[in-house]
């Protein structure tokens, strides 16, 4: 089979299409042929070598398809069936090994882009909207980067709650698509250590409810600060680098925040939870809570290009990848 490889960790250019073997499902997993793979952030520290994977090895995590083959003790799936997944190691390739458990099965009306552009994404913007804090209207939120997939995502639901939203972008274009996801004040490239004023400006001097940062690094102290007494910030990802080091008790000093740093491993692991956040994600599509937003697509060869448009920020939406 193809399959987008990884010989040594580095930028961009170390994606590298080549012949795997194909592989074989083993007891509770299934094998399926792929439409389509998401292009995630987590693709890209696979590719620098931040997750330590030994060379060679196929990125990638997310993607749709149809099942092709079973394995041992496999119940509820059936081949030719089309499923969908967020967390299949190795998922740039024509074909993937899924956990039989984490294989979420389409519906006939959803298409393997929507569900791979939306399966990591989509899932964790409902996590982070319903467990992890779950505004409702008459409050605050920042999100940043909200052109991008996971932000419009936010954005759009937050917005659609009449949660008073407050974006950040990096550029005009990217303020229009915020805009367009229901963001009621846009902030476009603002200098970090401006932010929490304009922020604090917005609210009237009070500061937002929820900070959800997905940016890490350059954001996160300007999140901090952009907080009310009691506020909560929800560190969703790390796209400029990881966070710094933080003390706890300054969190009492800034006024008793809250900082939390989920991840959808402990939201969507369990077959039952999963297929439930899943069932409501659909829902969401259906009924125009949340859209599908596609930024570029990509073919195996073009992976390369995939990753740093991704890096450089050029897009807004979900990037995704077809084997040819």
């Amino acid at each position: 089979m193809r399959a987008v490889v990884v010989e040594q960790p580095g930028g961009p250019q170390a994606l590298t299409v080549g012949e795997r073997p194909d592989p074989t499902p083993g007891p509770g997993q299934v094998v399926v042929q792929l439409a389509v793979a998401g292009v995630n952030f987590k693709d890209v520290y696979e590719r620098e070598g931040r997750t330590r994977l030994t060379p060679p090895f196929v990125p990638g995590c997310e993607g749709a398809g149809t099942v092709l083959e079973l394995g041992p003790e496999v119940s509820g799936l059936a081949v030719g069936d089309r499923v969908a997944w967020w967390s299949a190691p190795g998922s740039y390739a024509e074909r993937v090994v899924v956990a039989a458990d984490a294989a979420v099965p389409l519906p006939a009306d959803i298409t393997e882009a929507d569900a791979a552009a939306m399966m990591l994404q989509g899932l964790t913007a409902h996590y982070l909207t319903t467990s992890t804090y779950r505004a409702v209207e008459g409050e605050s939120a920042l999100v940043h980067a909200a052109a991008g997939g996971l932000g419009q995502h936010l954005t759009r639901l937050l917005a659609g709650r009449g949660v008073q939203v407050l974006a950040t972008v990096s550029t005009e274009a990217k303020a229009e698509v915020a805009r367009a996801a229901g963001a009621h004040e846009v902030i476009v490239g603002a200098d970090p250590a401006d932010l929490a004023g304009l922020v604090r400006k917005s609210t009237g001097g009070r500061g937002v409810d929820v900070v959800y940062d997905g940016v890490g690094l350059d954001t996160f102290k300007a999140g901090l600060d952009s907080l009310r007494p009691r506020g909560t910030f929800v560190l969703a990802g790390a796209a400029s680098g990881p966070a710094p080091a933080l003390d706890p008790q300054s969190l009492a000093a800034l006024g008793s925040l809250y900082l939390t740093r989920p991840t959808l491993v402990d939201h969507a692991t369990d077959p039952a939870e999963l297929r439930s956040r899943a069932a409501e994600l659909f829902e969401w599509m259906r009924s125009g809570a949340i859209r599908v937003s596609i930024g570029g697509r990509y073919t195996f060869e073009q992976a390369h290009q995939a990753h740093a448009d991704l890096q450089s920020r050029r897009t807004t939406g979900k990037l995704l990848l077809t084997p040819a």
